[in-house]
């Protein structure tokens, strides 16, 4: 990225004044070393600055050190609206709307599981749908669908695929409130209904992975996050809402850019496509938006409930016995209303995060009781080579409405990554370093090249120097599928 209209705030913050380009209510906010901010591409700092025009926008528009360039909004995107003024943007969530990640920990060792990753990783290839399409683990009527848009998680709590725990520990208890079926296209349902418990493609997996003692760096906090011994096997889930989310999306940024000549909105990119929130344009696609957050948290605990089944059938122990327990599930996607502090007073806002997590301090009501004396624990997920990170949120968040990373962030474009590297070439160097890869796409897996992502350590540095995050262990992967 080129430093021009950048001010540098502190070793891991950026700013560009509202001078730097006509149009803009806030100054637009950079986190990231350095080397982070180099190595950023140039349509970072023209979307960032174009966010900064949005209305009702309080403070800042936020760029996480992961930030690379997206549809409206980059990557790693934060803006927060006034909802009694401003807007409501789908380019500020994303297609994939809810878009997360679950964190199971297990009572297993690694000296248990190492003669049994491939089966492990086989079995659960062939029991969790992968890949792009591909129909869902369970049938549901559009009564059952309209059920679970309107409950989540819980859905799978009333008919056993989930206990209590696991609800506990979802970000809103996953289940959104204020989800409305009506406001969902026939379309949506067509794309929705079939695909629950479904993993995806492009940059969504199931990792399973080692939590090594010499790589916690807060021991109190991991236990309070459920890492207990050395070479802990740990599991990842990544993936969203799938084509359920992406056409209510679609659908939307086709009504709003149709909406705003109406509202008197125009803004630089119609990518950045908006309606005031509390017109009838955006309530709806408000309580849509909300329907799809809660289908990817349902879509997550039912990839959830399989892997406890699998582990189940490998080792021949129930899935209490093998301790497997959900750490946490954690949001990237999604515009919620959160109470934050503006000019010294407690207001009410409407949290765009796009590709970014997250991460509320110790002490924070909205927490789950067994994390409010620790703070919320955040999941940063790495490439398939590199790892992912175990982090918890910070006071010293406060700035960036209490947010912090989503993941590595591409540094390499899909098409980039697939010309420059062989997926089946890429499996078998990684079985040679110890991790078992299957894929549903020989060339999805190249586009998912380690080197197609920003270095994790150094983004998950960058979030803790700025004061975003804390990291508390560094994860490690034995086996990954791969939509």
């Amino acid at each position: 990225m080129q430093t021009a209209g950048l001010t540098k705030i502190s070793d891991c913050l950026y700013e560009i004044r509202t001078s730097f380009k006509k149009g803009m209510r806030v100054p637009a906010r950079i986190y990231g070393s350095d080397a982070i901010i180099a190595g950023m591409d140039e349509a970072v700092k023209e979307q960032i600055t174009n966010v900064c025009m949005l209305p009702g926008i309080q403070r800042y528009a936020l760029c996480m050190p992961d930030g690379h360039s997206g549809y409206g909004f980059p990557i790693g995107g934060v803006a927060a609206i006034d909802p009694s003024e401003g807007v409501i943007s789908p380019g500020g969530i994303g297609f994939d709307i809810n878009c997360g990640i679950r964190l199971l920990s297990t009572s297993v060792r690694l000296e248990e599981v190492e003669g049994n990753v491939t089966k492990l990783i086989d079995r659960l290839f062939s029991r969790i749908p992968a890949g792009v399409g591909k129909d869902g683990m369970l049938s549901f009527s559009k009564k059952d669908f309209d059920d679970a848009m309107v409950k989540g998680a819980r859905w799978a709590l009333e008919r056993g695929y989930a206990e209590k725990d696991d609800i506990d520990a979802i970000e809103d208890g996953g289940c959104m409130q204020g989800a409305d079926p009506k406001c969902i296209s026939s379309r949506a349902y067509e794309r929705g209904i079939g695909q629950m418990g479904t993993l995806g493609s492009g940059n969504h997996f199931l990792e399973i992975q080692v939590a090594k003692k010499e790589h916690v760096y807060d021991d109190t906090i991991a236990r309070e996050f459920g890492i207990v011994h050395d070479n802990q096997i740990m599991v990842m889930i990544h993936c969203g809402s799938r084509g359920f989310g992406h056409q209510v999306a679609t659908d939307y940024l086709q009504k709003f850019l149709s909406a705003m000549p109406k509202y008197g909105l125009k803004m630089p990119d119609r990518e950045l496509a908006c309606a005031p929130f509390d017109s009838k344009e955006g309530q709806e696609y408000y309580r849509a938006m909300n329907c799809a957050i809660n289908i990817a948290f349902l879509n997550r605990q039912l990839i959830a409930h399989r892997v406890r089944e699998v582990f189940a059938e490998v080792f021949n122990k129930s899935p209490r016995e093998l301790g497997i327990r959900t750490v946490y599930d954690v949001c990237h996607n999604t515009a919620k209303l959160e109470t934050h502090e503006i000019d010294g007073k407690e207001t009410r806002l409407l949290v765009h995060r796009k590709g970014a997590t997250r991460a509320f301090p110790a002490g924070e009501k909205e927490l789950p009781p067994r994390y409010r004396a620790a703070g919320q624990p955040v999941i940063i997920g790495g490439s398939m080579e590199s790892g992912s990170l175990l982090l918890v949120g910070l006071e010293s968040a406060k700035d960036a409405f209490y947010t912090t990373a989503h993941g590595s962030g591409r540094v390499m474009s899909r098409s980039q990554a697939k010309k420059q590297f062989r997926g089946d070439a890429l499996q078998k160097e990684l079985l040679g370093k110890g991790i078992y890869i299957r894929t549903a796409s020989l060339s999805g897996l190249a586009e998912e090249a380690g080197a197609a992502y920003k270095d994790i350590d150094e983004v998950g540095r960058s979030a803790e120097m700025a004061g975003l995050s804390k990291i508390i262990a560094r994860l490690f992967p034995i086996g990954n599928i791969k939509g």
